[in-house]
């Protein structure tokens, strides 16, 4: 039983669970060891008493463990401690790919395709590894606060499939290969099929196939032809549809063969996403009769001749196995056609298969003898060296585990099948990170962003590996928040995580971008949102800078750009010391809400009901305090429990700009505009007076009338009137009246 608080393999503590599945629950902890965050996903108690489920959860968790890669949630380590099943992870801050899809409806092609593009790369590392995920779906992709997309559930995905636990599977039907519906085999491709549906998702906001069962759907995925995406949504490129629909082939052979197939034409959507460049396999083709390349034909000659001595060579130690005959050197070709003809009576020598089988025991078993002997030796030779200080404590261990590795090479075995007990696992990050600094640096390509929408350019570069940095210039013939050039060459190999300075267009009357750095960050925002800028806050821990305080911005300050543009802010939380962090309450009910506020040394303060559309009801759906922000101890928390979704009901976070001068021409820019916000039912939504400009509504939900009327008062004060008194004939001058003014805006709301 997992508690809050607790030490696991002590190392890990563990601070607070930050979310459930079907097979485990994930906790976030602090390791000890390292000094960082981790998550720890651990086993629910039901599989962790199948002993037929952890054989396979320990294999493919340490084969997972083995993955590093930017666009993966890399396993640091795995272990078992009083019957806890755990694996540690990279704990990424972050939304899942499904919540980002359902809070934007659909994205643009360019954001999807940059977002595959990550997901791609991060399968990609896997496969090359011989590790298939088979459970690709939104679900299982996060999106960091900083935009980096990455893929969780490796090696648990695959150890649930292959014990058939139905849950698991029925729960990802909606993006399950043909062949996986069919319970058949499974490879690589059926990943490629999967993340198709997932790209098909994000362009249309919606799955191809639904139905009342899973049944339904795994039948459909089966018998139907895909619908293309264009059918939703028509303004998708050509490329971009016809990826999708060679991606979700009902036959593997008609997909694309591997991931790098895959990324090269996504990379090339971005650049041409008009062109007609999708190659489809000819079904025709790839089942008739070709020529073989000499190239090809070498390589099968190879895998079959390996093939056939690692199947002769287990057949031996079951049953007796007649002797082949052997290959002349000087008859290759006709060695590889006679391997696939059927045996001549005269090949075989019945009467001496007896002692072939014994012959082949006796091989086997002083191979086996003789790697034993060199185990056995090299350990007595390094307990010898230690007892005799010629080596250090370090070398033991890496050389054990250097003599091991090539061991198992000689034997032909996957080192990683091979694996130690599950509670020798703990410390497999070190070792791990250590290997990974002698690995070559990972390339990727530059592509050429020339022209494009600033905001598009950014998360496809950041989706390639890059970290785009934006400076704005001013031009009379380029469009504000187009790029016009970048400092990196297009078609150039670059290390992934390097700089790309973009210098985007401002137009010709952009406005001064405040320097911020170093100011509060309310007073930093107040100062951006009076330019005319909006802004996105990032928290730091930071020993140098003051709690509260902007460290850095970007873009930086004086410096002209476009109005409207987002300037994001890098925030100091100081040294956290004693300070808590406030647990992430939402989904919870609220006594599990109440437990984890106890527990985190806060103090649970009040609760109300409201409606809404995102949590169900009688679960809470919104806190005072952000998940994850650190608070002091004995903060009173606020909770609100949803009464689930009002019927008919809408929502907005409507962007309201200044009153225009065709609007009203008498409007002086600058001075307090009092906007009030009224539905079509009467329920006043929003009246805040202002002088800065845009001002954003925030998210208002629960709204029960589709339209509602926006209105800006302004005041005006008219100029002195000169008149003559009737009476005297005198004239009189009346002082200039303040008169109050208004402008009118119809929106209409979105339903939730």
């Amino acid at each position: 039983m997992i508690k809050i608080g607790m030490m696991i393999a002590d190392r890990y503590e563990i601070l607070e669970k930050i979310g459930t599945g079907g097979m485990s629950d994930v906790y976030k902890a602090r390791c000890h060891k390292l000094n960082r965050y981790v998550a720890m996903k651990v086993l629910k108690q039901e599989f962790s008493e199948n002993a037929n489920f952890v054989s396979k959860f320990w294999t493919e968790a340490q084969a997972a463990a083995g993955l590093m890669h930017p666009n993966i949630v890399n396993v640091y380590d795995v272990g078992e401690e009083s019957g806890i099943y755990y694996i540690v992870m990279e704990l990424v801050e972050g939304i899942t790919l499904k919540k980002y899809i359902e809070k934007k409806a659909r994205l643009s092609y360019k954001e999807a395709v940059s977002i595959a593009i990550q997901v791609s790369m991060g399968i990609e590392a896997a496969h090359n590894n011989h590790i298939i995920h088979r459970d690709i779906k939104p679900q299982n992709i996060i999106i960091s606060r900083d935009g980096k997309v990455k893929v969780t559930d490796f090696g648990i995905a695959k150890a649930a499939t292959s014990n058939t636990i139905t849950s698991n599977v029925m729960g990802s039907v909606h993006y399950t290969s043909p062949e996986q519906a069919r319970g058949g085999y499974s490879d690589e491709k059926s990943d490629i099929y999967s993340l198709g549906i997932t790209i098909f998702e994000m362009l249309t906001g919606r799955v191809p196939f639904n139905g009342d069962t899973t049944v339904a759907i795994a039948i459909r995925h089966i018998q139907e032809e895909l619908p293309s995406p264009q059918e939703y949504v028509a303004e998708i490129p050509d490329s971009v549809a016809a990826i999708v629909m060679k991606c979700c082939q009902k036959s593997p052979d008609r997909r694309y063969q591997n991931m790098g197939e895959l990324i090269a034409d996504l990379k090339q959507s971005l650049i041409t996403p008009d062109e007609n460049f999708v190659v489809n396999r000819d079904p025709d083709s790839v089942g008739g009769t070709r020529m073989v390349p000499d190239q090809e034909l070498q390589q099968i000659r190879h895998r079959s001749t390996q093939s056939l001595y690692e199947e002769e060579a287990s057949m031996r130690l079951n049953t007796p196995q007649p002797r082949r005959r052997q290959r002349p050197p000087e008859r290759e070709e006709e060695y590889y056609e006679e391997e696939y003809a059927e045996p001549e009576p005269d090949e075989y020598e019945e009467e001496e298969g007896d002692d072939d089988d014994d012959s082949g025991m006796e091989r086997v078993t002083t191979v086996l003898a003789i790697v034993a002997g060199i185990i056995i030796c090299i350990i007595i030779v390094i307990l010898l060296g230690k007892i005799f200080g010629f080596f250090s404590f370090d070398d033991i261990g890496n050389r054990v585990q250097s003599q091991t590795d090539s061991t198992l090479s000689y034997l032909g075995d996957n080192p990683v099948a091979v694996s130690p007990t599950p509670g020798a696992q703990t410390g497999s990050q070190e070792s791990t990170e250590e290997s990974q600094e002698t690995t070559e640096p990972l390339m990727i390509t530059m592509i050429n962003v020339e022209g494009w929408n600033a905001e598009d350019a950014k998360r496809s570069l950041m989706a390639l590996g890059f970290l785009p940095v934006v400076d704005f210039e001013e031009s009379d013939t380029v469009m504000a928040g187009t790029v016009i050039r970048a400092d990196l060459a297009p078609d150039q190999d670059y290390e992934i995580d390097t700089e790309v300075h973009l210098v985007v267009s401002s137009g010709s009357s952009g406005v001064m971008i405040p320097l911020v750095v170093g100011s509060t960050y309310e007073e930093a925002s107040s100062q951006l949102l009076a330019a005319g800028f909006l802004v996105n806050r990032l928290d730091t821990e930071s020993a140098a800078v003051e709690a509260g305080r902007v460290i850095t911005q970007n873009p930086t300050g004086e410096q002209k750009a476009p109005k409207g543009s987002t300037v994001t802010l890098t925030v100091s939380l100081g040294v956290i010391g004693n300070k808590v962090q406030m647990p992430n309450l939402i989904g919870l009910s609220p006594d599990e809400a109440a437990i984890l506020i106890a527990e985190a040394g806060l103090v649970y303060k009040s609760a109300e009901e409201v409606n809404n559309n995102e949590v169900g009801a009688g679960l809470v759906c919104y806190q005072n305090f952000s998940a994850g922000s650190y608070v002091d101890p004995g903060a009173f928390v606020e909770i609100k429990i949803s009464k689930g979704a009002a019927e008919g009901t809408y929502w907005t976070n409507a962007v309201i700009e200044a009153p225009t001068s065709a609007e009203a021409p008498d409007y002086v820019p600058g001075s307090s505009v009092r906007i009030t916000l009224v539905s079509d039912s009467g329920t006043s939504l929003l009246d805040v007076t202002t002088a800065s400009f845009p001002q954003q509504t925030g998210n208002i939900y629960g709204i029960t009338s589709q339209y509602g009327t926006i209105t800006l008062y302004y005041t005006v004060t008219l100029p002195p009137a000169t008149i003559t008194d009737p009476a005297t004939g005198e004239l009189v001058t009346t002082p200039g009246e303040t008169q109050t003014r208004s402008v009118t805006r119809r929106i209409e709301f979105m339903k939730e």
